[in-house]
């Protein structure tokens, strides 16, 4: 199926990679400047919508009829940026709500929960689109789509989706007034020391402070 985009007979054909590029390029400069953490009350609520216009962009890919590169083999992108300081800024921003659960794949019977980090999937798809973008900004067009559109249905998609499902339970936690549920310990490499409580207890008041106050709610 192809995108509705080029249905019109008028339109560029370079038109759907351009967008593609630009919404692409905008989510990495959005993102590297909220992990500087210059504005933390408001990093919950922007990263919801950062990351759903993302998706977005990652459903006209899906949508799209395959893209195929015009070389055989990857061409080399040379090296990769290092995305382990964007982690660590997130890891430090966003704790103790860092950690979620989330089950891999729903169509898996019977699959259990893993227990994953909103700011490892974030460096994880900046480190996706910044390999597409490396290509697009090489002149290998097709290169850039094509690996884009398959690093969508294979890792950056589903870890965006994920993440923002947790995003947005974090905010629903918050405008519905609902306590965030003990940990139990949950966590991506230790456990919480039996001290679920007092783990979720910060989580609330971290989630209370990053949320309610931008989005205008009052808490009692």
């Amino acid at each position: 199926m192809s995108d509705a985009t080029l249905h019109n007979a008028t339109q560029n054909p370079n038109d759907f990679a351009v967008s593609i590029s630009d919404s692409i390029e905008s989510f990495i400069v959005a993102v590297t400047e909220v992990a500087k953490g210059d504005e933390p009350d408001s990093a919950v609520p922007f990263l919801l919508l950062e990351i759903s216009q993302l998706l977005l962009t990652g459903g006209r890919l899906g949508a799209h009829e395959d893209i195929v590169p015009d070389e055989r083999y990857e061409p080399d992108s040379g090296p990769e940026p290092d995305a382990d300081e964007l982690r660590e800024q997130f890891a430090r921003l966003l704790d103790p709500v860092d950690v979620y659960s989330e089950v891999f794949d729903p169509y898996v019977p019977r699959s259990e929960p893993v227990a994953c980090r909103i700011s490892d999937d974030l460096a994880d798809i900046v480190t996706d689109l910044r390999h597409g973008l490396a290509h697009y900004k090489a002149g290998r067009v097709s290169e850039a789509l094509w690996w884009w559109q398959f690093s969508y249905l294979t890792n950056w998609g589903p870890t965006a989706s994920a993440a923002l499902r947790a995003l947005q339970s974090l905010v629903a936690h918050v405008r519905l007034d609902q306590p965030l549920d003990a940990l139990d310990g949950l966590d991506t490499d230790s456990d919480a020391g039996g001290d679920e409580e007092r783990l979720a207890e910060e989580a609330g008041k971290v989630m209370a402070a990053e949320i309610a106050g931008p989005l205008g709610i009052r808490r009692a």
